[in-house]
């Protein structure tokens, strides 16, 4: 909670209570948003705030086709992204809390998670980085899941 002094016209102070959003999940945000551009058939989307996991999520989106050019944008604060869109994008989301994955259990979590196995990708993040599950696994390593897209 913030509080506010506000000066009355007697000269004494008096708080009062405001509420500010929070945001929870910035991942999240940025994947909807995403989604929600993609729904509408535009072109450019512009994500903020900015952080090194949605830059590391976006380019494992990039790697694959999904997304086209990704662009940072600094703005001395919290940074912005400006995503090309190429339509290719049928549904991409968060899954919280970040489960643990082992490698004996993707093939489990790809059939939960994806419509089918021949398409769509399930992103990790792993002591080795950010990637999606099936370079994981070459790796032969586990890691928590972060989200999903196809």
């Amino acid at each position: 909670h913030t509080y506010y002094l506000h000066q009355r016209c007697c000269g004494r102070f008096k708080a009062f209570n405001t509420r500010i959003m929070v945001r929870m999940n910035v991942l999240a945000d940025a994947l909807k948003s995403l989604y929600n551009a993609e729904k509408r058939g535009k072109r450019q989307v512009l994500i903020r705030p900015s952080s090194k996991v949605i830059i590391k999520f976006l380019r494992v989106m990039q790697k694959f086709g999904y997304i086209g050019d990704v662009t940072l944008v600094d703005d001395h604060r919290s940074g912005k992204i400006v995503v090309n869109l190429i339509g290719r994008l049928n549904k991409c989301g968060v899954i919280s809390p970040r489960f643990d994955v082992k490698v004996a259990d993707t093939e489990k979590i790809i059939a939960n998670l994806l419509p089918s196995r021949q398409f769509g990708h399930v992103v990790i993040t792993t002591s080795q980085g950010i990637m999606d599950l099936e370079e994981a696994r070459s790796k032969h390593t586990g890691g928590k899941i972060l989200g999903f897209f196809y």
